[in-house]
């Protein structure tokens, strides 16, 4: 969590509040109870959102460096750091929706961040209503079939497919929870996210089989095509054999 570790000003106070938050807390382990619990999908819970915050801040920063203006900077003549607090909040909150229920998750986020934010963002911003609107698009838009609109919000949805690796899967899996979703994210060794040659962001991923196929095309490959910043990012892709998933299955 390299990023997360190197905030520093307003973000990192924001970072450190939001970790011990008792509320946020309370809804990332609820989100887990109701999406790996009940419904068998993968981690949605504090684990997820550390990664997905790291990951989007890691793009925000690439595509800063490679001259591409966060909306918040560009629209509102605000700072790279009022776009760094944005991205963190919203990809620290995205999913936290999944208390009330998986369907509609975004929009159920949305509601409960609201409040959350206002509370925090006070005691940072006179007038903290233009970050708070930026966090609550960005939390909305992270899901497929819903276009991003800002560079911000782009960032928080790719992060949010970029986070796939088998410990993902790992509490589904030992449920005997084998299906597409849980089977394909154990087949990914490893993703990295780094500068890019022909796109500003490049993203390798490791297989250790081919099921990890479809984490690639149906969740990352559809988080990029709905991000808004699919000019700006790069896939690749590569498979180290190792031993399969399971050996045999019975339906």
């Amino acid at each position: 969590m390299e990023e997360l570790q190197n905030l520093e000003g307003i973000p990192k106070k924001i970072y450190e509040e939001i970790s011990k938050d008792a509320e946020i807390k309370s809804l990332l382990k609820m989100s887990n109870i109701m999406a790996v619990k009940r419904m068998g999908f993968n981690d949605h819970g504090k684990t997820h959102a550390k990664i997905v915050a790291n990951n989007a801040i890691k793009m925000l920063k690439i595509l800063y460096k490679n001259g591409i203006k966060p909306s918040f900077v560009r629209d509102y003549n605000g700072t790279f750091e009022d776009s760094l607090v944005i991205v963190l909040l919203s990809a620290y909150l995205h999913d936290i929706g999944n208390a009330v229920h998986r369907l509609n998750h975004h929009f159920h986020s949305t509601y409960l961040a609201r409040p959350i934010l206002e509370r925090i963002l006070k005691k940072y911003y006179k007038n903290p209503t233009p970050i708070i609107t930026e966090t609550l698009h960005a939390i909305y838009s992270h899901n497929e079939g819903i276009m991003g609109q800002t560079i911000e919000a782009g960032v928080v949805a790719v992060a949010d497919g970029t986070d796939m690796t088998e410990g993902r899967s790992r509490v589904p899996i030992c449920k005997g929870c084998y299906d597409i979703h849980s089977v394909s994210a154990a087949a990914i060794k490893e993703v990295i996210i780094k500068e890019g040659t022909k796109k500003p962001i490049h993203i390798e991923v490791i297989l250790s089989n081919e099921a990890g196929i479809f984490q690639i095309q149906e969740i990352l490959g559809e988080k990029i095509k709905w991000s808004g910043i699919k000019d700006y990012v790069s896939v690749y892709a590569k498979v180290i054999k190792e031993k399969p998933v399971f050996e045999e299955i019975t339906l």
